[in-house]
């Protein structure tokens, strides 16, 4: 059972996907007919290329999708991660989602694979600002340069730090939980393997199937990521 798995654990690891995020309301990027980048060339509006050659069209795009993030907040589920992390059931989150609900739900130790839309910085100075510079359609730095959102561009790499603080805590996990994720972005879909390598058990919780599902102790499918939250933390009550 899941909550005997939580109970015992001494390293629990959670991963969350897009799904964690589209059930506070936030659109997909791939999902077909929905999915953000069925409507957009992500290499035009979102994308190191387009910062510099059509900023105009990548200030607007990620000034729709900060708006997008200031409309939402984060479901029960976000905040019973951080209640789990406060009395030390969960260790961390690695996540490949960028609108930081989980620190906004209180969530400490996170590592953003692709950043965070809660912040701006400056490409060139690299001061950092809140999110709502772009609300108010402030899209320059005080010294002139483009105030860009701290997320990874199409055409950037992961940041390294994060990346290999991700492998170190999922080389620790004993309970490696993926959340709302298909698992098909590399390389950031080996964590639940490396964890599974390293003696994890692996739970993973996705309205639909992934090609990981043969390596997990636990599947579950067809049920919000959300309630699966919700019910385990009644059995941990």
């Amino acid at each position: 059972m899941l909550t005997d798995l939580l109970k015992k654990s001494t390293h629990t690891v959670v991963y969350t996907g897009a799904g964690m995020s589209t059930e506070s309301g936030l659109p997909d990027f791939r999902s077909a007919d929905t999915g953000l980048w069925e409507n957009e060339d992500p290499t035009l509006v979102a994308s190191t290329e387009a910062l510099n050659r059509d900023v105009e069209k990548f200030f607007q795009f990620y000034r729709e999708r900060v708006l997008g993030v200031k409309d939402c907040k984060p479901h029960k589920g976000y905040d019973i991660l951080a209640k789990w992390e406060r009395e030390g059931i969960v260790q961390s989150i690695i996540t490949q989602n960028v609108d930081g609900f989980h620190e906004v739900a209180g969530s400490k130790k996170v590592m953003e694979l692709h950043g965070t839309l809660q912040q701006v910085h400056c490409q060139t100075c690299g001061k950092t600002y809140g999110n709502e510079m772009y609300e108010s359609e402030k899209f320059y730095c005080t010294c002139g340069g483009k105030l860009r959102p701290s997320v990874v561009l199409f055409g950037e790499g992961l940041p390294e730090d994060t990346f290999m603080q991700a492998v170190e805590e999922s080389q620790k996990a004993d309970l490696f939980i993926v959340l709302g994720s298909s698992l098909t972005v590399t390389p950031a879909n080996q964590f639940p393997l490396l964890a599974k390598e390293n003696g994890a058990k692996l739970i993973i919780i996705n309205l639909e199937p992934t090609s990981f599902d043969p390596y997990a102790d636990i599947v579950i499918n067809d049920q919000k990521v959300g309630e699966v939250l919700e019910e385990m933390d009644r059995y941990l009550a």
